[in-house]
């Protein structure tokens, strides 16, 4: 939405302009196009009055650079505030000129299943329905459901949440959407052939023993080292995969509790989302055992994104 500076886009105007699979297009091609992972400017994190955190992610590729600055505070859904705020610029890359400001949570809220998406179509089962079962009722929730559709054909998905009612919104919401829906419990993992894991929780949520050796399990609800969503049962047995060995030894507490743990060690990492998409890895991953995506979020992830956002909506002339 033009006014009398630079574009802004909230998040009225980022609705629509970019489906999950075309947002996990545009980061396979930022991947097959030479961006290393590895080599993305750390996450800065500020703690604030109040119990928040202001994260600061800088990144540089190709044509663009940008950055994100976003808040979370916990404390914000008990006031009827988001818990993720923030907002993104968007720099011209050889000349830092701004292009667009964009509403950070907005581009969270896409980027996130996006990553997620992109992982599954290289480690989830393929050629039939899959049984989901999903972690967490939030916007990270419905985004993660719409991005599994995109990617998977879904026979079933499973609700499980800390507030039943919010639990039953997005299972009648999904099956909207086609598939059956239904809420239900931890244990369900058993009987998946996807688990999604978005929620805010600092413990497993679940029995890693349960998940069955053809399942694919993606957790991206945290990225500080002593929180975690699955076990460390779980990550014993799973081939994992991550967006980048070096954010994920710094700030994937699903990996860093069991290695402090004497369960692994920092070589227990099997591959990389870059890795998948170019090819290094196996499509379907490692047989025999589950395999585990971690996401943590990444600067160069909101980068390709907010690119592929900008150029969409010059293309339907909302710039």
């Amino acid at each position: 939405m033009s006014g009398p500076g630079i574009p802004q886009f909230g998040a009225a105007e980022l609705a629509g302009l970019l489906a999950p699979a075309a947002a996990a297009d545009a980061l396979a091609d930022a991947l097959r196009g030479g961006l290393d992972p590895e080599g993305c400017p750390q996450r800065t994190a500020l703690a604030v009055p109040g119990g928040g955190e202001l994260l600061l992610m800088p990144a540089a590729s190709g044509s663009y650079a940008g950055v994100k600055i976003a808040g979370i505070q916990p404390g914000n859904p008990a006031r009827g505030l988001p818990r993720i705020t923030g907002s993104y610029l968007l720099l011209d890359g050889p000349t830092l000129r701004p292009l667009a400001l964009l509403d950070g949570a907005a581009l969270t809220t896409l980027r996130t299943p996006a990553v997620s998406a992109l992982a599954l179509r290289h480690l989830a089962p393929a050629g039939r329905p899959l049984r989901l079962v999903l972690f967490g009722a939030g916007p990270q929730a419905y985004g993660h459901l719409e991005a599994a559709l995109a990617v998977r054909e879904l026979a079933e998905v499973v609700v499980v949440a800390r507030r039943p009612q919010a639990a039953e919104e997005l299972a009648a919401y999904a099956r909207t959407l086609g598939p059956a829906a239904r809420t239900g419990t931890a244990a369900d993992v058993a009987g998946a052939d996807l688990v999604v894991c978005c929620t805010t929780a600092r413990e497993p949520l679940f029995d890693g023993r349960l998940v069955g050796p053809g399942a694919t399990v993606v957790a991206v609800g945290s990225h500080e080292p002593g929180a975690r969503e699955t076990d460390t049962a779980l990550v014993r047995r799973a081939a994992v995969y991550v967006e980048s060995r070096a954010a994920a030894l710094r700030e994937a507490g699903d990996l860093l509790v069991p290695e402090a743990e004497g369960a692994i060690g920092p070589g227990h990492i099997t591959g990389t989302l870059a890795d998948l998409v170019t090819g290094r890895m196996p499509v379907g991953g490692t047989p025999g055992c589950p395999q585990l995506f971690k996401s943590v979020g990444m600067a160069w992830e909101d980068l390709a994104v907010a690119v592929a956002l900008f150029e969409a909506a010059g293309a339907s002339g909302e710039t």
